[in-house]
């Protein structure tokens, strides 16, 4: 269970931070930097957002201490474009093999741990970094996201993973040189799949807390399965307090920049590995008493790209001119809530390949424009099936909820709930994001919002030419060129099995 909340934290969210702003600035020393980030998570499922099934008092923590992002949408809804995204502040088109799943990461893509080292930082992580990719054959010593601190494991229900991440990181804190800021990354495993059937009613959870997505059918089984999906998101959260406790008692919190987030949506059909709402929309909460005022939400529209370039800043560095994305620091110091930078109109996000689930290593290239309104997503090619190749669908890990899906498609082949997964798309999707979460009616054909989708897919065309994206410069079929690292042991529990990331190859 996680500790009671520090008695530095503690104090300043109880007054909400209130005269920190009339304060003198503090020195501009380098701050430290905590990046959490969970496996597979979409940004209603925390208690701060108001989900009643899920208790996530860390997050809240963070998020009451500091500044919630209410519009935080990673770059691509799979674990390696989207991590290599936020490692080089660009764009998974940018990045080659490092912009689709399990494949190599180019040496020559500068990543952001690695220019904190050279200013002096001690870096490291535990857990699940960057990936899934072959790191050796591509030049890297190790992942690109750090040192690895894995050493301690512990027992744990949630399934094949055992990582003692707040172990693993005190283990980093002690080996810190006297005096050196440090860059920690904290990527955990869950609530990755796969789960222990029944975890969620067998930690005291009601079936009627489960918040069941508008594109399932309300069935017991499905919302058994979310409870369980709730309890691994609590399982991380736990880890996060017990390294936001040691921070405190080494009296590190207050200068440490505490960013919690996810790299992509929910492991459940019609989230994860879509470039639909569920599937993009991530939780974020950034806090740092002792440079900004907390207990704020900031509704500004912010690009995982963002990460790099404030992970910069906040050391007092200048991000490299190729990094599309854009510090966080002035909205964070600003003390403002709502919305703060009239600038920030629009994300763009993106997939590739995401499992190994078609022939002839396709995947399933999209990219889509989010603004606050709207949500513009191009298939480009949609004569493919989005959530993998039938009768398995393997773009969709194995799930209680994916099982229900299929079994509702072979008893009926209209049924409309498998239809909603598993059918294919047209090449224009366009969705009112504010009025439907869900993504469930499709607004291309409107004749009222001829105009704005016309706008938003020029204004989505003209950047991803900008950003060269290979999609727009008639290169597309690279990215069925790239090679594949191909965790594909069935004795292993891999691919070819299951249809997921097995963290035991990370």
């Amino acid at each position: 269970m996680p500790r009671p909340l520090s008695p530095l934290w503690s104090r300043r969210e109880l007054l909400a931070v209130p005269a920190l702003a009339a304060c003198t600035p503090a020195p501009r020393k380098p701050l430290n930097l905590l990046f959490a980030i969970s496996d597979d998570q979409s940004w209603l499922h925390t208690s701060a957002a108001g989900d009643r099934g899920v208790k996530t008092p860390s997050f809240d923590r963070v998020a009451r201490a500091g500044v919630r992002f209410t519009q935080a949408i990673c770059s691509s809804p799979g674990c390696a474009p989207s991590r290599a995204a936020i490692l080089t502040g660009r764009h998974p088109w940018q990045l080659e093999e490092a912009g689709t799943h399990a494949s190599l990461f180019p040496r020559k893509h500068v990543v952001y741990p690695d220019l904190l080292a050279q200013a002096g930082y001690h870096v490291g992580l535990t857990g699940k970094g960057a990936g899934p990719a072959n790191f050796e054959a591509s030049g890297w010593p190790g992942n690109p996201a750090g040192k690895g601190y894995n050493q301690r494991k512990t027992e744990t229900p949630q399934g094949i993973n055992n990582n003692d991440y707040a172990s693993n990181f005190n283990d980093f804190l002690d080996q810190r040189p006297q005096g050196q800021p440090f860059a920690f990354w904290f990527g955990c495993h869950e609530p990755h799949r796969a789960y222990m059937k029944g975890i969620g009613l067998k930690s005291g959870k009601r079936l009627e807390d489960a918040h069941v997505p508008p594109f399932y059918p309300d069935t017991p089984e499905i919302r058994s399965d979310i409870l369980d999906y709730y309890a691994e998101i609590e399982h991380f959260d736990a880890h996060l307090g017990r390294i936001l406790d040691r921070l405190a008692q080494a009296g590190e919190l207050e200068n440490t920049l505490v960013v919690v987030t996810a790299d992509n949506g929910m492991p459940f059909p019609r989230a994860k590995a879509t470039m639909f709402e569920y599937g993009i929309h991530l939780p974020l909460a950034i806090a740092c008493p002792i440079r900004f005022r907390g207990n704020r939400i900031v509704e500004d529209l912010v690009s995982f790209t963002d990460f790099a370039p404030t992970f910069l800043d906040a050391a007092g560095l200048t991000p490299p001119a190729n990094m599309v994305g854009r510090s966080l620091l002035p909205l964070l110091e600003s003390n403002r809530s709502g919305i703060i930078d009239r600038a920030r109109t629009h994300v763009l996000s993106g997939r590739e390949r995401h499992s190994h689930s078609r022939y002839d290593n396709l995947g399933y290239p999209a990219r889509a424009i989010r603004t606050h309104d709207y949500l513009y997503i191009r298939n480009f090619a949609p004569g493919r099936w989005p959530a993998g190749d039938p009768p398995e669908y393997h773009d969709i890990d194995a799930a209680p909820t994916k099982t229900e899906l299929m079994e509702r498609e072979r008893a009926d082949p209209n049924d409309k709930w498998a239809a909603l997964t598993f059918a294919k798309l047209p090449e224009e999707q366009l969705f009112d994001i504010r009025k439907d979460p869900g993504c469930l009616t499709n607004l291309a054909q409107s004749s009222a919002l001829k105009a704005v989708k016309a706008q938003l897919r020029s204004r989505l065309d003209a950047e991803l030419t900008a950003q060269q994206d290979p999609r727009m410069l008639g290169r597309g079929d690279i990215w069925e060129s790239y090679p594949r690292h191909s965790p594909m042991r069935p004795e292993l529990g891999g691919f070819a099995e299951r249809g997921a990331y097995n963290p035991r190859y990370q």
